[in-house]
């Protein structure tokens, strides 16, 4: 049997479309970009559906192309990002965090929630769903590789072509911006 001729590319976007966006919105967070990515995936898929070998399921198939499409996009904007930046953006973004000895001069605040009930909290996971979205989409990618779906740090690594110390400052910018955007809407006072 032809596998390629298993394939029903005219019922793609029918079957899969709203899947394979909805998948991708949350991953980029921009409905234009989303969109750009679910077409080029597809069109990958129907340029080299002749290569499908049958080993998974068509839809299986279809978010394996579509997970390379999704890598490409924040490559893409790594490379970007690296034309766009200019000598004056040298400065060290921490430099008023810190005293001399390396100490915060304002130091995080205890919360008071518990960890355990934090993430039964609705209001807690509306409001740091919002501070994701403040996130630049490299970094909450990223973050959400590493912190909500678990992915080890190598993986991260190579298929984000990212050295590890630069893994760990995205992860721990990440992680500051969010510290500082839950703290501004006095979350570390909630229970």
């Amino acid at each position: 049997m032809d596998t390629a001729k298993s394939l029903d590319s005219n019922l793609w976007v029918e079957r899969y479309g709203d899947a394979l966006y909805r998948y991708t919105l949350v991953r980029v967070k921009n409905p234009d970009s989303s969109q750009e990515i679910v077409q080029v995936t597809l069109l990958a898929a129907l340029q080299s559906q002749k290569s499908f070998a049958g080993r998974s399921s068509e839809k299986s198939w279809l978010f394996g192309i579509l997970k390379h499409k999704i890598l490409d996009h924040f490559r893409s904007l790594k490379i970007r990002r690296t034309y766009e930046l200019s000598t004056d953006d040298d400065t060290n973004p921490y430099e008023n965090e810190f005293d001399e000895m390396g100490h915060f001069i304002n130091p995080p605040k205890k919360w008071q929630i518990d960890p355990q009930h934090a993430a039964e909290n609705e209001e807690l996971v509306l409001a740091l769903a919002k501070c994701l979205d403040g996130l630049s989409e490299k970094f909450r990618y990223i973050f959400v590789l590493k912190e909500v779906e678990g992915m080890k740090s190598e993986d991260i690594c190579k298929e984000m072509a990212i050295q590890p110390t630069n893994l760990w400052v995205i992860l721990h910018r990440a992680r500051n911006q969010l510290k500082k955007c839950l703290e501004a809407n006095d979350w570390h006072r909630k229970q």
